[in-house]
């Protein structure tokens, strides 16, 4: 089965429950629970038909924010859209309130949406008589691991947002049921979820999965390890622990500092690497476009197309232009580091101002289109008045820069074709620099610390150099390698929607977001090339409120017991 199989499944149980008659003999707005959860389906056709609704609820975080990635909120890029209302610029300019916080992130009722579908599933599943087997466990009660993983899912993706929000347990609330629920702790959250994790982990597929086109989209033991280790990365980085924003508030953070939550963050994701399972793999590139690989943990499927590239790809091409919707900013391209692996403020690095794109990390050219870069069998103009800047009313690059992660391989083509466009919830690298940074928190900078981005900065093609440290200086401080890992996080993880919560998470957000974004100014007189920075947007962040999301208004107001965060 192909991924658009599974969309389709999901999008006929969702019609079927919502009113199209094609799909039922009965009117399907009213299709009650016993005909989805039915003891006479053997194969549990309608019930797998619910999870897949229950899987629809997950972003696709291509384009996903009003038309651009959420990474162009943070530090590492801009929307090139000119529109007042875009949604990521009121993101980054501290331009919303508990009424206006933009759709497209306000998801708290899409996942308490979620959640309640989840356990609509679980409590229902029992009574289905599902026959089929894996690792002698009924089918049915894998279906239920995975609704509870997708649960565990959601109820991360709120409080990373909000803070401690309310348990709903297996409860299903009808309208008649008193559901003025209090929030619960962020802590409170925290365990729930870990439980969770640690519950399933057992009865869920193993990797490598034995169908990959039919299940590569559930996840597996892997996937339920890597979740609790995110959440527990979450729970041990400073905005909540031990810098929680209102002191003595439970619901936004712990009240207190503890070291051993970097400990135990750093043991949870040092237990997936021990499974031996999952890998990164040799081409950095390959990850994004490759299904089914060893280094995806969890993905949401994207179907096979080219929308990354027509929403973001360069203008100035008639067989294959794109709409250049991500401008990725000049800090984000100061971050890769020389192709020795040192960063470019290195006098020993080699960086050259009049050739800066020369001699660079891999990762630059696979991430980024920039002045001079290979694509679509032509050299990239970028530099004012060249064929992917031509200025004027056309939305192009706003910093002279184009995303190109995620994209094909169209260096040498001449127009875009189809190819996967999953997108990739977690993946083996993201672990990997978590564990690097939990243990240098932990225990300072060890050997498995450097030996973890060691092996990041080989895959990404980084040079050994001497002493095979592929840049990293030796004796590091705990300071100095902390420096490091967020660097590496940068890079590695760009686009990935890593940025703007590791800034929050970090409570760096409030530095990092109160100056100008820059681009650069590329002119060219004759063969001579000039390069100047130029201020591209001045964004906001108000902390310290701005590091938690707003509850939606409308739940404050009709749940007397939703406690707001503070400043909001």
């Amino acid at each position: 089965m192909k991924n658009y199989k599974i969309i389709i499944a999901a999008i006929a149980v969702i019609l079927a429950i919502s009113g199209c008659k094609k799909y039922e003999q009965i009117p399907v707005d009213k299709v009650p629970l016993d005909k989805i959860f039915d003891p006479r389906d053997s194969a549990g056709v309608n019930a797998q038909k619910y999870l897949y609704g229950v899987y629809s609820v997950l972003r696709n975080g291509h384009n996903r924010v009003g038309g651009d990635y959420l990474d162009a909120a943070s530090d590492d890029a801009i929307s090139s859209a000119s529109s007042p209302s875009n949604v990521v610029t009121i993101l980054s300019t501290a331009a919303y309130n508990s009424y206006t916080l933009p759709g497209d992130e306000n998801l708290f009722g899409t996942y308490y949406a979620g959640i309640r579908q989840a356990n609509e599933f679980i409590n229902n599943i029992d009574v289905v008589p599902v026959l089929a087997k894996y690792n002698g466990y009924s089918m049915k009660y894998v279906w239920k691991s995975e609704a509870r993983f997708l649960r565990a899912m959601f109820y991360f993706e709120l409080i990373k947002r909000y803070g401690g929000v309310p348990l709903m347990g297996n409860r299903v609330y009808t309208i008649s049921d008193d559901i003025a629920l209090p929030r619960n702790s962020f802590d409170d959250c925290v365990k729930y979820i870990v439980s969770e994790c640690d519950a399933i982990k057992d009865s869920l597929l193993v990797y490598p999965i034995s169908d990959p086109d039919a299940d590569s989209h559930r996840p597996t033991k892997g996937s339920a390890m890597a979740l609790k280790a995110r959440v527990l990365l979450y729970a041990a980085s400073p905005l909540f622990n031990g810098g929680n924003i209102a002191a003595t508030n439970n619901l936004t953070g712990y009240t207190s500092f503890d070291a051993s939550r970097w400990a135990a963050a750093a043991t949870a994701a040092k237990a997936v690497m021990d499974l031996n399972t999952y890998s990164l793999l040799p081409n950095f590139k390959d990850v994004f476009l490759t299904q089914n690989n060893p280094e995806i943990l969890f993905m949401r499927q994207g179907g096979d197309n080219n929308n990354v590239e027509t929403n973001n790809g360069p203008v100035g091409f008639t067989a294959a232009t794109g709409k250049g919707q991500t401008s990725p900013t000049q800090e984000l391209v100061d971050a890769f580091p020389m192709a020795n692996g040192l960063p470019i403020t290195d006098p020993a690095s080699g960086y050259d101002n009049e050739k800066p794109y020369v001699k660079r990390d891999p990762r630059l050219t696979y991430t980024i289109i920039y002045n001079g870069a290979q694509w679509l069998n032509s050299e990239i103009q970028t530099f004012e008045g060249g064929q992917s800047k031509p200025n004027g009313t056309l939305q192009q690059t706003k910093t002279s820069y184009y995303m190109r992660k995620f994209m094909g391989n169209f260096e040498d083509a001449n127009a875009y074709s189809s190819h996967s466009t999953d997108w990739l919830i977690m993946r083996y690298a993201d672990l990997v620099l978590g564990y690097a940074e939990a243990l240098n928190e932990s225990e300072g900078p060890t050997t498995d610390v450097y030996n973890a981005l060691i092996s990041i900065r080989k895959r990404a093609g980084i040079e050994a150099g001497a002493g095979n440290q592929y840049g990293l200086k030796a004796g590091m401080t705990k300071d100095e390698m902390r420096i490091v890992i967020h660097t590496e996080r940068r890079v590695e993880l760009a686009f990935e929607e890593s940025r703007f919560w590791d800034l929050r998470r970090w409570k760096l957000a409030e530095t990092t977001m109160n100056q100008p974004r820059t681009g650069m100014v590329i002119t060219k007189v004759g063969s001579a090339i000039s390069y100047n920075p130029t201020n591209v947007l001045t964004t906001r962040f108000d902390a310290p409120k701005m590091y938690l999301y707003p509850i939606p208004y409308d739940e404050v107001q009709k749940n007397p017991n939703m406690k707001q965060n503070p400043g909001w």
